[in-house]
């Protein structure tokens, strides 16, 4: 199909002959995915007809009493530019908002904005360089405050100063943001950027309030009082806060949409595992809904039986994956571990990384631990689909992964396992405490012993290592270990942010206080390159090509992927949820409601 073909079809959707899921089908046939159908539309000015607001039932606000959630891995910290896990994204997702977020289709949806920026409405520039962002007026902060344009460029400039140190800066520091009018702004880019929906948008774009903040930019930032007690526009306001233990809030009567929030108070309970976690929602009823099921789907489906609730799921981009430590966690350069002064004195060795590749049994992890709620993969970055890469493949041969390391000098020794130049293949695994992790950790470590290599299991809480504590050497930002494995979870429906956490800039280090996203310390130039001309290509197909070669690159370097897993939850029978699989589980809370 060509450009003109396609233009074509989208003309026809707008005035009426093509229908939009018509319009969907024939770009999913071309390999695209419904979220780019739904960013092709929505750059054109149409909007998507099944709107998710028009499934609300509530006549009015409040009425729906309590909802409890409960989240096995509580929030530390309720600032999301500080927010290095997802339990700290959603617990700030109650108060916070972005100007958009993405529905469960892919589909832009305006939240503090009056309207998506589109060419048709004057939002985004021809040329790709700015989109501008008109404001929803009549936005109060929960403290009576007026919502508008400074505090959108604030934002900016708050997660762009690199003495704040936020997990958000990838998103700021490399575009400008000007005051148009209270209720306007523009964001300018350095050259012509495809995929503008980054900042202000979904997780990374949740807003915070420049009168409580802005003395508290820079070195100052972790101090903000604002940082345990949130003052948001969103459908609930801060009530309560124990770091690691409970959430609590309390409507918004002054919400600035109609009708929302149905529930009067919000619970959000951090503690405990994840089979706890169901049993709360699906056996006992405890609780409304348990979030992130990482629970042996067998298990899911026999408490699924009780009758009391049900499982949702959700695929995007979310990948569970093994990361191999590029540096040597155990030398100290200048008072830091894993100093990217260092090189890991085993990963270094392609022979090895090859090796361990061939260790990973996914068809055996998928089919007896996770079951529907994850899919084997060989690629880090899954979805949307155009951007999956067809290079790549994955095999269990602990034989083979053993040949090669016999080829490459790595002898077994008299205890059995394999040495070379006075080093030894003995890695520390680490991952949080979660039955199907500690059951892939020991699948892992039999299929290692057997190739010559020693594995010590580690098993962290949640709590812990998801921690934004920067004091704490156990998290998984500062990686003191040879192997660690977790979910890295895609809240866009594009990989611009997502493939941030493999770019040399964006290393995490004990200067930046280990807030950058590449956790895994990988540096090659050549996917650098990648990136910064994928983030610069007008051209969808030369988008794709030049992201799908930096995942090719970096499975080969430093990364195992496992499986590309859903978004699962627990949720009770009644309860009515809008989740998806290209944001963050609360990001529509104001839509939940409870049936009658």
């Amino acid at each position: 199909m060509t450009e003109r073909d396609l233009r074509h079809l989208i003309a026809g959707v707008r005035d009426g002959r093509i229908s939009r899921r018509a319009f969907v089908q024939r770009v999913l046939a071309l390999g695209l995915t419904a979220p780019m159908a739904g960013m092709m539309l929505a750059q054109e000015g149409i909007a998507q007809t099944a709107d998710l607001r028009a499934a609300y039932k509530p006549a009015k606000a409040g009425g729906g009493g309590p909802l409890k959630l409960l989240f096995w891995q509580a929030p530390t910290l309720i600032n999301p530019h500080f927010a290095v896990g997802t339990k700290d994204q959603e617990g700030s997702r109650i108060f916070y908002e972005p100007l958009a977020a993405w529905d469960g289709e892919g589909n832009l949806v305006p939240i503090l904005a009056a309207a998506i920026p589109s060419r048709e409405n004057g939002g985004v520039a021809a040329d790709g360089r700015s989109v501008t962002w008109r404001l929803k007026p009549g936005v109060k902060w929960h403290d009576g405050q007026p919502f508008g344009a400074d505090d959108v460029v604030f934002n900016w400039e708050y997660a762009a100063n690199p003495a704040t140190a936020a997990t958000t800066a990838g998103s700021y520091k490399d575009i400008k943001v000007e005051k148009i009018d209270d209720l306007t702004v523009r964001v300018v880019f350095r050259e012509p950027t495809p995929f503008w929906a980054d900042a202000y948008v979904s997780t990374v774009g949740m807003i915070i309030p420049k009168h409580l903040f802005k003395d508290y930019v820079g070195e100052k930032s972790r101090d903000a009082p604002a940082n345990l007690a949130p003052v948001g526009t969103g459908a609930y306001r801060f009530a309560e806060f124990r770091p690691g233990d409970i959430i609590r809030g309390v409507r918004n009567p002054d919400y600035h949409v109609p009708n929302r929030p149905h529930f009067d108070t919000i619970e959000m309970k951090g503690g405990g595992d994840a089979v706890s976690a169901a049993r709360a929602v699906l056996q006992t009823g405890e609780y409304d809904y348990a979030w992130n099921m990482q629970v042996e789907d067998e298990i899911l489906k026999r408490l699924e039986a009780e009758g009391k609730g049900r499982i949702e799921m959700y695929y995007g981009g979310n990948v569970e994956f093994i990361q191999l430590n590029a540096t040597d966690p155990w030398t100290e350069v200048d008072g830091e571990r894993a100093s990217i002064k260092t090189q890991h004195p085993a990963f270094s060795d392609p022979a090895v990384r090859k090796a361990m590749n061939l260790l990973v049994n996914r068809a055996a992890v998928q089919q007896f631990i996770y079951g529907r709620t994850g899919r084997a993969t060989a690629n880090i970055l899954n979805g949307p689909d155009r951007f999956r890469s067809p290079n790549t493949r994955f095999s269990f041969d602990a034989d083979a992964a053993a040949q090669i390391l016999e080829e490459a000098g790595w002898k077994k020794g008299g205890d059995g396992i394999r040495a070379k130049d006075g080093k030894r293949l003995k890695f520390v695994y680490q991952t949080s405490i979660n039955a199907p992790r500690q059951k892939t950790q020991a699948i892992i470590k039999q299929a290692a012993q057997k190739a010559g290599i020693e594995m010590e299991l580690k098993s962290i809480p949640g709590s812990v290592f998801f921690s934004s504590d920067v004091a704490n050497p156990d998290t998984y930002p500062h990686f003191y270990a040879d192997m660690q494995m977790y979910t890295w979870n895609m809240t866009q429906a594009d990989p611009g942010v997502f493939m941030l956490q493999y770019v040399s800039w964006e290393v995490a280090t004990k200067e930046n206080k280990w807030q950058g996203r590449n956790v895994s310390r990988i540096r090659n130039a050549e996917a650098d390159a990648c990136y910064r001309a994928a983030q610069g290509e007008l051209d969808l197909v030369k988008r794709a090509a030049q992201f799908i070669r930096m995942n090719d690159i970096v499975v080969a370097e430093n990364v195992l992927p496992l499986l590309h897993r859903a978004q699962v939850s627990a949720v009770a029978g009644k309860l009515r949820t809008v989740q998806g699989g290209w944001d963050n589980s609360l990001a529509f809370l104001a839509e939940w409601y409870r049936e009658t």
